[in-house]
């Protein structure tokens, strides 16, 4: 069965990934792209400080390789 993702703003969605060791690569437009050292990348759309739908929100924890159970854990961390 399926955890139920937070609902978070991009602004804590970009601390999160501060947080991980991610950096900013660059930004085009109002999508910034992030990588990690090790690879790993994501794009994060910065529209304002909005709530991030949770289909984006899985999508981008795909990428990173963050299970949704470990993105709530991570939240209380930061």
């Amino acid at each position: 069965m399926s955890t139920k993702v937070p609902i978070v703003k991009v602004k804590i969605m970009q601390k999160l990934l501060f947080y991980l060791g991610f950096e900013v690569k660059h930004q085009s437009g109002s999508h910034a792209f992030y990588r990690h050292p090790d690879g790993r990348y994501t794009t994060l759309p910065l529209h304002g400080n909005q709530d991030m739908s949770r289909f984006l929100i899985r999508a981008i924890l795909r990428q990173i390789n963050i299970t949704p159970e470990e993105f709530s854990n991570l939240l209380k961390e930061i």
